[in-house]
């Protein structure tokens, strides 16, 4: 792991920091507290990363997926995963799916989904996650495009914002 780096387990305190850190990008403190209450009743899992103590970014693990596919099977997903920019090339965003991975393992899955958006780009864009996902393993689980849970079907007119993804898994060693 980076020397400096900490990763640890939502508590209702790093809201504050959630919020101020991520305010500029399209996270409204609603989220952060909507994620400790789930982390409460363990629905989902929250884990905190700090590069020397300043907040670096985040990662949760969702138990419950309504993705059909991913409920179907019991596979756990990985979602809202995000580094700040000042923290990213520095092992953040790697040990974060590191520690997300091996909970997923602990709790005795074989395998963790994750979907990704569509559209790449430096700086705001999923190109660099598209890459890490690619790297680390994980592969597209076959049923394409997906919107709000949902395979999208062959002809429909899709806007390409945040919604479109491609779902992916993970088997795990």
């Amino acid at each position: 792991m980076t020397e400096g780096l900490t990763i640890a387990d939502l508590v209702r305190a790093d809201v504050d920091d959630l919020a101020t850190a991520f305010e500029d990008w399209p996270k409204p403190r609603s989220t952060f507290e909507k994620y400790a209450d789930e982390a409460e009743t363990g629905l989902r899992d929250v884990l905190v990363a700090r590069l020397d103590g300043q907040l670096a970014g985040y990662v949760t693990v969702w138990w419950s997926p309504r993705y059909p596919l991913f409920a179907a099977h019991g596979i756990p997903e990985i979602r809202d995963f995000n580094v700040l920019h000042a923290f990213q090339r520095r092992g953040v965003g790697t040990a974060l799916m590191d520690a997300a991975e091996e909970r997923v393992a602990q709790r005795g899955c074989r395998v963790v989904g994750i979907g990704v958006g569509l559209y790449g780009g430096d700086g705001y864009g999923y190109g660099s996650a598209q890459r890490m996902y690619a790297k680390r393993g994980y592969v597209p689980d076959g049923a394409g495009m997906v919107i709000d849970e949902m395979r999208v079907e062959p002809g429909t007119n899709v806007y390409l914002d945040d919604s479109p993804l491609l779902m992916f898994t993970k088997e795990l060693g």
